[in-house]
């Protein structure tokens, strides 16, 4: 029978006596207790099921479910005799900091303590009788909103040990979202203090914890072990890449298919593949993102479901403020080119600034790319990867990502889009002025903000690329240094003419005047004889425009060829 699909459910009770629609990942109960691990790290793209698969384990093991297994009878683990008698025997410890999000840290660690004061909340019978002495009375009534560290990192440990000699068993603990509060920490500068926190309250509670019986912690990356973990040995870490858990997270093809014959939308599972198909987990291939899947179930189209759920601050931070090799890259991944690297699974934050191989470490760990191949190099003994965009879906958020950059300071970058198309040199060059000057600080974030002027020009093209796709094909041949970065502009349509852009630093030693570095510009265009290739397919040289950028710091002038003396144009800051 075709269920209803619940969207946002995250409460495993919630969306099953609602009887809404739910593929049994009910297995992962039994695959989790026998592998018997002490501490179990699962990484996973957000909307993956992380909260929702552990509400189920919750609900599965905890004493406050005795009693509850009708919740189970229909699915896969109820048919395990042994698992139905483990039903309801545990104390259970389930929090999440999914929702720990701020730009000051005093807040963050605040929220902390809000989330573990509401736990000694829930268990305040515990201060019933005689079961804690009077200095554990006091420890308990000491924890609040505004306790120290100290009480604060220990509080975990504490109500283990509570917990554990009022059901006479070890404790189960459940951490949703982990690194939820290690990505604001990046994003707004607080990283040194959040570990230290974090650090002591790990420690204390999944380390050096003689009440703790077994524990998931979930997130979507895998923080370096030198940042938070430093203590923590006994530590299980399942990532993309391992083979454990690889089809408990995320819908299978399988899953998917089956589901969308029971809602009648068999004949469509080839877009619903492009579009959402492509995560990888160990070596389980065809793994669908379960947030895009009941979303387009549930209204029978495709579109932006997952990509749209949070707002990416740090994927736009990472690309918009990266160096000109990320932007490049990202150019060639935006074209489905692939990029080949050497994997590093565990993210250290504070490289992710300066180290490229990071950056993408974090794509993968977050779902943005999949690995296509891996080979291993026996000689250096290391794994290669070869990364490409995951899906439609997230080839599409990106492609928005970069237009709101540009659409986010005003008209001037579309100003400047339909005086190019128009081809209104002196329009462009003003638009062009006002885009640089309003939005050059966003691309231009290195240490020596005058030496990288690049970094702009690159997300610029990154800008043409998403702006001008299903109109144009955008194709650039760049050289390492920024002495030469041409772009080609295939009209698709035989009513536009082609554009061919060369961007020029303002050299001194070598040019007088910006106008000198224009012609420079512009003499390379023929030189190297660009327009061969456009000439090749057909297009006739009169409708080949030729322009020529040149800029020094902010100042820009744009040129174009045998218009020099006439339709050059310069706005001075």
């Amino acid at each position: 029978m075709k269920r209803t699909v619940g969207i946002g459910y995250q409460d495993f009770e919630e969306l099953i006596t609602n009887d809404n629609f739910y593929i049994d990942k009910t297995m992962f109960i039994k695959e989790w207790w026998e592998n018997q691990d002490m501490v179990t790290l699962i990484t996973r793209p957000r909307r993956f099921g992380k909260t929702l698969n552990l509400s189920m384990v919750e609900q599965f093991f905890s004493v406050q479910y005795a009693d509850r297994g009708e919740l189970f009878e229909r699915f896969a683990i109820w048919q395990e005799e042994k698992y139905r008698l483990l039903q309801g025997t545990y104390p259970v410890i389930s929090l999440s900091f999914a929702n720990i999000k701020n730009a000051k840290y005093q807040v963050i660690r605040k929220r902390i303590c809000q989330i573990l004061t509401g736990l000694y909340s829930e268990h305040r019978f515990l201060m019933e009788g005689d079961l804690l002495d009077e200095k554990e009375k006091s420890f308990f009534e000491s924890v609040s909103v505004d306790m120290d560290d100290a009480t604060a990192t220990y509080a975990l440990h504490e109500l283990s040990s509570y917990l554990s000699r009022f059901y006479k068993k070890k404790v189960l603990i459940l951490l949703d979202e982990y690194d939820t509060p290690m990505q604001e920490a990046y994003v707004y500068g607080y990283w040194e203090e959040l570990v230290s926190f974090t650090q002591n309250l790990f420690n204390a509670t999944f380390k050096t914890n003689p009440y703790l019986g077994r524990a998931i912690m979930t997130g979507i990356t895998r923080v370096s072990k030198e940042s938070i973990f430093s203590d923590l040995n006994n530590l299980e870490v399942v990532t993309a890449t391992s083979e454990k858990y690889a089809s408990a997270f995320g819908f299978t093809q399988e899953e998917v298919w089956d589901a969308l014959e029971k809602f009648g939308l068999l004949e469509e599972r080839e877009e619903v593949k492009k579009w959402y198909d492509g995560f990888t987990f160990g070596n389980r291939k065809d793994i669908y993102n379960p947030w895009s899947i009941l979303n387009y179930l549930d209204k029978r189209k495709v579109s932006t479901y997952w990509a749209n759920t949070s707002s990416n601050s740090l994927v736009g931070k990472l690309i918009r403020e990266g160096s000109k090799e990320v932007k490049e890259t990202m150019e060639d991944l935006l074209k489905g080119k692939s990029l080949c690297m050497e994997l590093d699974e565990q993210i250290v934050y504070s490289d992710l600034g300066e180290n490229e191989s990071a950056i993408w470490s974090l794509f993968l760990a977050s779902g943005y790319l999949k690995a296509e191949h891996h080979t291993f190099s026996v000689e250096y003994g290391r794994e290669e990867y070869e990364l490409v965009l995951t899906n439609r879906e997230v080839w599409s958020m990106f492609n928005s990502l970069i237009r709101r950059w540009f659409r986010d300071k005003g008209s001037y970058y579309s100003g400047f889009l339909k005086a190019l198309l128009r081809g209104d040199l002196e329009e462009m060059n003003d638009y062009m002025a006002r885009v640089t000057e309003e939005t050059f600080s966003s691309f231009d974030t290195g240490k020596k903000p005058s030496a990288e002027p690049e970094r702009f020009y690159h997300g610029f093209v990154l800008g043409l690329l998403a702006e001008l796709r299903g109109r144009y094909t955008l194709t650039s041949n760049r050289e390492s240094d920024f002495g030469r970065y041409d772009v080609m502009l295939e009209p698709m349509d035989e009513m536009d003419d082609a554009i061919i852009i060369e961007f020029k630093v303002f050299r001194p030693g070598k040019e007088q005047t910006l106008e000198d570095t224009v012609k420079a510009a512009l003499a390379q265009i023929e030189k190297k004889k660009y327009a061969a290739a456009l000439e090749a397919k057909g297009i006739e040289p009169a409708r080949i425009r030729k322009y020529g950028f040149a800029f020094e710091g902010k100042r820009v002038l744009i040129g174009e060829k045998d218009s020099l003396e006439n339709t050059l144009y310069c706005r001075q800051e």
